[in-house]
């Protein structure tokens, strides 16, 4: 149980060592050896909501070694960082000598940009410092490790001496994971005549412009971005794209990111995902799974939206969450550029929840590598910490994009591509920024609220918007203002009556009847106020997620099964799941007494006044896992009513 008192959360009282020892001790576990044979039955769960994010292009962040700044051709660095198309020397020892300063920050995840060996060329004037040109899937880039390092995964599967081994070694002494950028739609653009020569750890496997074996499409470039079909196998910038009915292809991209996985990354993001058919990404992440079955992969489906079937199918049908780029456009449109619609913009994308089969787990962002950041369209700092503060206090997981914590940013032609890609050149602890992104990383992983729970608006207007997370007895309150000051008469909080402490300003607010009356905001006011509730403890934790029932007001969706946990049957005695939203109910169980053992189990709704409507199903059977956190993802299964 966190020892967080209930009305308040103070700085001297967060401590994030605490934090991380607490997700540790409910989500690290180490399986027996009986259990790995069947780990795949387990569907182990890395708890990817309650982690912070932090993007980071490797090449721009920090160079650590000043000796692999040159590369094999010296022609692709650029040692004044005045060619924003060529490389500035960051590397992978940059990195581990900034880790302290982004767990400091309240970082719990990295994601790099593609580390793979890339084509050593200029196309256009650019090189490919950005990663996704990628020449060897099994090779690391030899500008990101040591001079004279061995960069084949094959070649150093056995000594895990390079720096990038020591990277995974010491993010995991810091209790922070790896996210890697992976890209399997394509290879290399045409220079000088070569294009997609593709290579297996040094050997040549493929190439575009003699391709008897039909490892790539040949259709030319896409012409109609609303035809589906082009979409998915035309190319993209002229990159040459894989053909993945190619057997050999898919084979060996599996075979090649698995090396990454176990070496030592814990996650995976996913480029162009739009442009290659579900069925591929659905082998691809059953595949990933299998392997590693705690992994957590989000896939790029560029601009992305609810009210797109085709994203929304990805996101609910293909094995991994997406980034949420209709959430990024809304808050840039309502904060960044000041539209007069303000929060209802922001609203609008929320209420659109239930689209997704899990929104809680959706990667939210304010800007990246591909558009202007966010202080080249506005360069207000008031306005960036409203943005910041809304993606990490709102459902989803959430990504800050390296240097906004140092207010980064160049605006040359508007800040775009390739502008925003500045070199980190401050490592301030001290600016107001960091300091609120560590203080609600460690609200994050404390309160299950922000993590897991729903979110229910409580007040709007263009100008002003409050909310409130809410799991089991955690609960956050959240008020934004980004414009003068302003007092609104009343407003529920969901917060016990009593004195409640703000995260952000320290200020006190008095709840009475579950309210805040007259509720001052000052000009560009933020307002973070958590309770944190006990937290389920047990020796093995199932986070059961169920979509696809709709329910009224007043109806509760139930666990029940064969087991003492889920009441052996009587539904009197089912176990609880709560609404996140009109087509989300989840829970975390704990089960002691049933963990190593086979179950049967399905849901039930409670109607008041009338009889339990159960699934029509035959009942779900499933194995516990003797210890950890395991997840389940299922569909209510509808059907006449007995």
């Amino acid at each position: 149980m966190v020892n967080t008192p209930p009305s308040l959360f103070s700085e001297e009282q967060y401590k994030v060592e605490d934090a991380s020892a607490e997700v540790a001790a409910i989500v690290e576990t180490t399986p027996s050896e009986t259990e790995i044979d069947l780990e795949f039955l387990f569907t182990r769960d890395i708890e990817f909501r309650q982690e912070t994010l932090y993007f980071i292009v490797v090449d721009r962040f920090h160079d650590g070694d000043l000796e692999n700044s040159t590369g094999a051709n010296a022609e692709l660095y650029d040692p004044t960082k005045q060619d924003w198309g060529k490389y500035w020397g960051g590397d992978l020892q940059g990195i581990i000598d900034k880790l302290d300063y982004l767990k400091n920050l309240g970082v719990t995840a990295i994601w790099l940009t593609p580390l793979f060996e890339q084509i050593e060329d200029l196309f256009v004037g650019n090189a490919a410092m950005h990663g996704y040109w990628t020449r060897d899937f099994k090779r690391m880039n030899p500008r990101f490790i040591a001079t004279g390092e061995e960069p084949s995964l094959n070649k150093t599967q056995e000594t895990r001496d390079t720096t990038f081994d020591k990277l995974i070694d010491e993010l995991h002494k810091r209790k922070m994971k790896l996210v890697l950028d992976i890209v399997c739609n394509h290879s290399s653009p045409d220079i000088s005549g070569r294009k997609g020569e593709l290579y297996d750890d040094g050997v040549k496997i493929a190439d575009f412009n003699d391709d008897e074996a039909h490892w790539y499409h040949h259709y030319g470039e896409v012409q109609d971005w609303e035809n589906e079909w082009q979409v998915q196998n035309c190319e993209l910038a002229g990159l040459a794209t894989f053909n993945e009915n190619n057997i050999e292809y898919r084979t060996y991209i599996k075979a090649a990111i698995k090396q990454w996985l176990d070496r030592g990354v814990d996650a995976l993001r996913v480029d162009t995902v739009k442009h290659m058919p579900i069925w591929f990404w659905q082998e691809f992440t059953g595949d990933m799974y299998n392997h590693k079955p705690d992994v957590f992969i989000f896939g790029e489906w560029i601009y992305s939206h609810p009210l797109d079937d085709r994203s929304v199918e990805f996101a609910n049908n293909s094995g991994m969450t997406i980034l949420d780029f209709a959430l990024c456009v809304a808050i840039r449109q309502a904060l960044g550029e000041s539209a007069e619609a303000g929060f209802y913009l922001i609203k609008d994308i929320f209420d659109l929840d239930y689209r997704y089969s899990g929104a809680t787990e959706l990667i939210t962002f304010i800007d990246n590598h591909d558009m202007s950041r966010f202080q080249s369209l506005n360069p207000d700092p008031a306005r960036l910490m409203l943005a910041t503060v809304l993606v990490m206090t709102s459902r989803g997981i959430p990504c800050i994009y390296y240097g906004t914590e140092q207010y980064l940013h160049d605006d040359t032609n508007g800040g775009n591509d390739p502008y925003n890609r500045p070199m980190m050149d401050k490592w301030d602890t001290d600016t107001e920024i960091y300091r609120y992104i560590r203080l609600l990383s460690g609200l994050r992983r404390l309160n299950p609220a922000i993590s897991m729970g729903g979110q229910w608006e409580r007040y709007i207007t263009p100008d002003i918007y409050c909310y409130v997370r809410r799991y089991r007895d955690s609960v956050c309150f959240v008020a934004l203002n980004r414009g003068g000051s302003a007092t609104i008469p009343e407003v529920l909080t969901d917060l016990p009556d009593g004195e409640h402490t703000c995260v952000m300003t320290r200020n006190k607010y008095e709840v009475k009847d579950g309210k805040i009356y007259d509720l001052q905001l000052e000009e560009h006011g933020i307002i973070v106020l958590s309770r944190v509730g006990e937290r389920v403890k047990a020796q093995t934790i199932v986070r059961a997620q169920l979509n696809g029932v709709r329910t009224l007001p007043g109806e509760r969706i139930v666990l029940i099964g064969d087991c003492p946990e889920l009441g052996n049957w009587d539904i009197a005695k089912a176990y609880p799941l709560e609404y996140i939203n009109q087509n989300t109910w989840f829970a975390e169980i704990p089960f002691n007494e049933s963990a190593g053992k086979l179950i049967s189990y399905k849901y039930a709704l409670l109607r008041e006044g009338t009889s339990p409507l159960r699934e029509n199903i035959m009942t779900r059977r499933w194995v516990i896992a003797k210890e950890g956190t395991v997840k389940w993802r299922d569909t209510w299964a509808s059907g006449r009513e007995s």
